[in-house]
C-alpha cells in the first residue's frame, strides 16, 4: 500500500512541476508580446540645457519635462540652418538621409544605412499615431517612393534637411508636406 501511495505522490509532484513550468513559460510569452521599445542613447539620456528645453518645448508646444533627450535636441540645435547639399555629410551641407544617418550615429550610437531607400528597409512600420521620438518618417516627393526622410520628435513635429530651407524642425501635418507623407517606423 505504501508503494502505491509513493508512486501516486511522485506522479502528482511531477505533474505539478510540469504545470508550474508551463505556466511560467506562458506568462513570459504573454508579457513579452507587448514590449514597447523606446529608442534611448546607449549611455542614457543626456540632460538638455535650460536654453534647449525652453526653445524646443515652446516650438513644439510640449511641456518642458517632455524635452528629456539633450543629446538629440543638442544635435538638432547644432545642425539647424545647415544648408541642404545632395550627398553632403558636413556642416557645409547635408542631405536628408545623411542627416538621419549622422543623427543615429551621434545621438543613438547606432549605424543605419546611409541612403533613404535602404533606411526605409531598416524600420518596423508603425501607424502615424504610434510614432515616438526617434522614429523615421518618409515622404514620396515628385512621384518617387521614399525620396525624403526625417526623424520624428514629438507632438507631430519632426526634423529633416529641407532642400529649400536646410536643416529644420517642421510640423508633420503641414499642408504642403503632409500630402507626401508615406510611412513611419522604428529602426529595427
Amino acid at each position: 500500500m505504501a508503494l502505491d501511495q509513493l508512486k501516486t505522490t511522485k506522479f502528482n509532484l511531477s505533474s505539478y512541476i510540469k504545470l508550474v513550468f508551463l505556466f511560467i513559460l506562458f506568462a513570459l510569452a504573454i508579457t513579452s508580446c507587448k514590449s514597447k521599445k523606446v529608442l534611448v542613447p546607449k549611455s542614457g539620456f543626456e540632460k538638455p540645457s535650460p536654453k534647449i528645453v525652453k526653445k524646443y518645448s515652446e516650438l513644439m508646444d510640449v511641456s518642458k519635462k517632455a524635452i528629456r533627450n539633450g543629446k538629440l535636441y543638442g544635435f538638432i540645435d547644432d545642425w539647424q540652418g545647415t544648408k541642404y547639399q545632395y550627398g553632403g555629410l558636413s556642416k557645409r551641407g547635408v542631405d536628408c538621409s545623411g542627416l538621419v544617418y549622422l543623427a543615429f550615429k551621434d545621438v543613438y550610437e547606432k549605424e543605419i544605412p546611409r541612403i533613404t531607400s535602404q533606411q526605409v528597409e531598416a524600420i518596423k512600420r508603425k501607424y502615424e499615431g504610434q510614432l515616438k521620438e526617434g522614429d523615421l518618417v518618409f515622404f514620396d516627393y515628385e512621384g518617387k517612393k521614399f525620396s525624403h526622410v526625417g526623424i520624428y520628435l514629438q507632438n507631430g513635429f519632426y526634423f529633416h534637411a529641407s532642400t529649400s530651407k536646410g536643416v529644420m524642425v517642421a510640423k508633420l501635418k503641414d499642408p504642403y508636406t503632409y500630402k507626401y507623407f508615406s510611412r513611419g517606423g522604428t529602426v529595427k
